[in-house]
């Protein structure tokens, strides 16, 4: 086994949750690309939090937020984006918007939801316009 083997597996045990993440993150973000998306950031920082992907569909701003699970045992993965979380989300693609002064082009919020079980392959579903905008004056406050 090569040192880049070993240390991934080491990193797998010591975070595996966000490892876990990550992966889910990259398999998104690949499946996406495969339907046509072009990926212009990932794991954007922004002043109140991070946007898992930024990605563009024809003209149309995609801000995708990715959840990945290894099972189903707990609910599904798409359950843990709750009205909270959009109204983060949408906080935080206000503020992308206007620090781009993208806030003319057409924008939407879609939701991937990666399963992935241990030693096995990925299942990926997406949710194209998951929800809208949540909150006072939506995406123009």
């Amino acid at each position: 086994m090569g040192l880049l083997a070993v240390l991934r597996r080491w990193f797998d045990c010591l975070a595996p949750s966000k490892s876990l993440g990550l992966r889910g993150e990259k398999a998104a973000a690949r499946h996406l690309a495969r339907l046509g998306y072009r990926i212009v950031g990932r794991r954007v920082q922004l002043p109140s939090g991070e946007l898992d992907l930024v990605a563009l569909d024809g003209q149309t701003i995609v801000f995708v937020e990715v959840k990945t699970r290894e099972s189903d045992l707990h609910g599904h993965a798409s359950d843990a984006v709750t009205p909270a979380k959009q109204r983060r989300l949408t906080r935080l693609a206000v503020t992308f918007l206007k620090r781009h002064r993208l806030h003319d082009h057409p924008a939407r919020f879609d939701v991937v939801a990666v399963t992935w079980p241990p030693g096995g392959k990925p299942r990926i579903e997406h949710y194209k316009n998951a929800f809208e905008a949540v909150g006072r004056g939506e995406f123009y406050s």
